[in-house]
C-alpha cells in the first residue's frame, strides 16, 4: 500500500509550527491589533496579471456563481478597515494555482496586517520586529536597498531607463530561458528572481523599496527622490535568499482603484490568461472611506521554513498539495 496518506511535515517540527504561530499572535497581542477570520471565498478574485487565481461553483441565495478562492485576504480585511476596525491581522489560508516548488504550494498560510496612520517606514521596523520576534533569534541588522541601485549594482542595467530589447537579452543570459518576445516587468521579475534575490538577506535582512510604478499592486505611488521617477510606495523584506514579505502604502481611492482593475483585466486577456471578477465589494469600502495606512503580507511557511532550518515549505506543513 502507499504510504502517501502520511503527512509532509513530522509531528515535533508541527509541534514547534504550533509554537511560532503562538509568538505571532501574542506579537499582536501585546500591541493590541486585532486577531480576525474573513472568507476564502469571495465574489471578487485577484485581477493581478501575474497571479493564477481558483474559482468554483456554489450554490447561494442568489442561485448558482462563481466564487473565488482568495489569493490573499487582503479586500475582505480592507473592508473591515473601512467599517472601522482599527488594526487588524489574521493568519489565513490562501490559494494560488500552479505555485507548487521549494518555496511555493498550492494553499499556504498568510500572514497579513494592517496599520491604520503608519507610515511605510513605520511598518518595515514592525515588520523586521516581528520576523525577530518569531525566529527567536538575531538575523542580523536590517539594510534598506532600492530597487534602482540592486539593478545598477548586481546586473548592470538601470530598470527604468533600459530599452526593452536589453532587458530581454540580460534577463534570456541570466536564466537560460527564451525570453525575447517577453514583456518589460517579465523580464525585470526574471532578472530579480536569478540574478538579484539569492544575494539579498544574506547578512541580515534586506528590505527593497520603490519599485517600478507598473507593479504597484494595490500600493500608492510616488515620486523617486533621486530623478522624480514614479515608482510604487511598496517594500519587499529578504533574508538568506528567501523573499518574506510584501508591504504597501496602501491605495484609498476608489476611482484609481477600479481604473487598476480594469487595466489589470486588459492585461490578463492580452495574455491568455482570463479575466477575473473584480471586487466590486472593495471599491464600495474605498469610496466610504478607508483610512490611510499601510499593510503588509508575509509568507508563514516560509518563516517557518527559515525558523526550522528545513529545505522547503513542504516539510512545515501538515499535508503539501501532492499529499493534500
Amino acid at each position: 500500500m502507499s504510504d502517501d496518506w502520511r503527512p509532509t511535515a513530522g509531528i515535533e517540527t508541527l509541534r514547534e509550527r504550533a509554537r511560532l504561530l503562538a509568538r505571532v499572535r501574542a506579537f499582536f497581542a501585546e500591541r493590541d491589533v486585532l486577531e480576525v477570520e474573513t472568507p476564502v471565498l469571495g465574489h471578487g478574485g485577484s485581477t493581478d496579471p501575474h497571479l493564477a487565481s481558483l474559482s468554483l461553483e456554489a450554490t447561494t441565495p442568489a442561485g448558482r456563481e462563481r466564487l473565488w478562492l482568495q489569493t490573499s485576504p487582503e479586500f475582505h480585511m480592507k473592508r473591515l478597515l473601512a467599517a472601522g476596525s482599527g488594526p487588524v491581522f489574521q493568519l489565513a489560508r490562501s490559494f494560488r494555482d500552479g505555485e507548487v516548488g521549494r518555496r511555493h504550494n498550492l494553499e499556504f498560510t498568510m500572514l497579513e496586517w494592517y496599520r491604520p496612520g503608519f507610515t511605510l517606514s513605520a511598518l518595515i521596523d514592525e515588520t523586521q520586529a516581528l520576523i525577530r520576534h518569531v525566529l527567536g533569534r538575531d538575523p542580523g541588522p536590517c539594510r534598506q536597498r532600492r530597487y534602482r541601485e540592486l539593478f545598477r549594482t548586481q546586473v548592470g542595467l538601470d530598470p527604468f531607463t533600459a530599452s526593452l530589447t536589453t532587458l530581454c537579452q540580460a534577463a534570456e543570459r541570466e536564466t537560460g530561458m527564451d525570453l525575447h518576445d517577453a514583456e518589460r516587468d517579465a523580464c525585470l521579475d526574471a532578472l530579480m528572481a536569478f540574478a538579484i534575490e539569492p544575494h539579498l538577506g544574506q547578512e541580515g535582512l534586506e528590505v527593497v523599496v520603490d519599485y517600478p510604478a507598473s507593479q504597484a499592486a494595490l500600493a500608492r505611488k510616488h515620486r523617486d527622490p533621486e530623478d522624480g521617477e514614479v515608482v510604487a510606495a511598496r517594500f519587499e523584506v529578504y533574508w538568506q535568499g528567501v523573499e518574506l514579505a510584501n508591504g504597501y502604502d496602501e491605495l484609498t481611492d476608489a476611482e484609481e482603484q477600479a481604473a487598476r482593475f480594469v487595466e489589470d483585466n486588459r492585461e490578463r486577456q492580452r495574455l491568455g490568461r482570463g479575466e477575473v471578477d473584480a471586487d466590486v465589494r472593495l471599491l464600495a469600502a474605498l469610496e466610504a472611506g478607508m483610512p490611510a495606512g499601510s499593510g503588509v503580507a508575509l509568507g508563514m511557511d516560509r518563516l517557518i521554513q527559515l525558523a526550522l532550518g528545513k529545505t522547503s515549505v513542504a516539510e512545515v506543513m501538515a499535508f503539501a498539495t501532492p499529499r493534500c
